[in-house]
């Protein structure tokens, strides 16, 4: 469960902007304000039912749309990636090394730093 609201999470950060305003408004209340669906339909004026088919319809499209582009994917194994160079690294540093390495290590490490952050 918990896994499935990080999911739906990302796909409105990475495909959010591509739903209508309800979907997107119902679907960020649900999932990241953790309302529910009586709140949301109290705050919306509409019915829970409506609440309910604006999400439903939202998380169908958005899942949609990773199916076809797969970013999130992309995204999560690129981040996999630098996790385990980050790893390498850190195993390298460990070791004694001349100063030229470690700089270079280092060097490395805060070039890691900086792709994740990207994003």
């Amino acid at each position: 469960m918990a896994e499935d609201r990080v999911m739906q999470s990302l796909l409105l950060d990475f495909y959010g902007e591509l739903l209508t305003d309800k979907q997107r408004e119902c679907c960020e209340l649900h999932f990241n304000e953790d309302l529910s669906l009586a709140e949301i339909a109290e705050q919306c004026g509409v019915s829970r039912q409506g609440v309910w088919d604006n999400i439903r319809r939202g998380v169908a499209a958005l899942e949609e749309i990773e199916a076809k582009t797969g970013l999130i994917r992309r995204f999560s194994e690129t981040q996999n990636g630098l996790d385990r160079l980050d790893g390498t690294v850190r195993a390298l540093l460990a070791l004694p090394l001349e100063p030229e390495g470690r700089e270079l290590a280092e060097k490395l490490r805060q070039e890691i730093r900086a792709l994740r952050t990207r994003g």
